[in-house]
């Protein structure tokens, strides 16, 4: 693989943002892959916005994804989706949670939270992919698997091994939550693969 792949994780405080990009980097490495990867976490805890850039290839020099370069986004939550677009190429992907989690000023009434993202999102030239992560998560018998069920969809779209994917969840999910994530996993594969048809 010469070209490095870019992928932007995005969501708010409490999805589980950090791990993905943890599981995600280390799936690139089981492929043998140089990894660089860094976090935003900004108001976290008070479930304000959260970032983890992931960038694999052969030689990576810098854990921070360009402006514009975003190969793959994939955002935890709809309007996180929305304010990080500009992150992605043109030509990339957004994989979009159609999960919503208002913010403070949504519920204080002082803003609105916007209509129809995921249109909003395709008439600025974006190619897009919308799963249902929370409801995947509940099928697959935990709600709080939904960051694997969203990497379970963006694993479709990503030059990585099935091998590889399981060996990271075994390394970064405790065991006795495995099982329930690894059907997560595959739950988000399978809705990754129908959403492209």
């Amino acid at each position: 693989m010469s070209k490095t792949v870019n992928v932007l994780i995005v969501g708010v405080g409490g999805q589980g943002i950090v791990l993905a990009g943890e599981i995600l980097a280390q799936a690139a490495l089981e492929d043998g892959l140089d990894v660089k990867k860094s976090e935003i976490h900004g108001m976290s805890q008070r479930g304000g916005s959260v970032t983890s850039h992931v960038r694999f290839g052969e030689r990576v020099f810098s854990p921070v994804i360009p402006a514009g370069q975003t190969d793959l986004l994939l955002a935890f939550e709809l309007l996180e989706g929305l304010r990080y677009a500009t992150h992605a190429r043109r030509q990339g992907l957004i994989l979009l949670n159609t999960q919503k989690i208002l913010p403070a000023p949504v519920l204080a009434g002082a803003a609105e939270y916007p209509e129809d993202v995921e249109a909003k999102l395709r008439e600025n030239g974006f190619r897009v992919v919308a799963v249902n992560g929370l409801e995947l998560a509940k099928q697959a018998g935990h709600p709080l698997t939904v960051n694997v069920a969203l990497l379970g969809a963006a694993s479709v779209h990503l030059p990585l091994s099935d091998e590889a994917w399981q060996k990271a969840l075994e390394r970064h999910v405790k065991p006795n939550f495995l099982e329930v994530n690894k059907k997560a996993f595959l739950l988000g594969k399978e809705a990754g693969f129908t959403e492209l048809t």
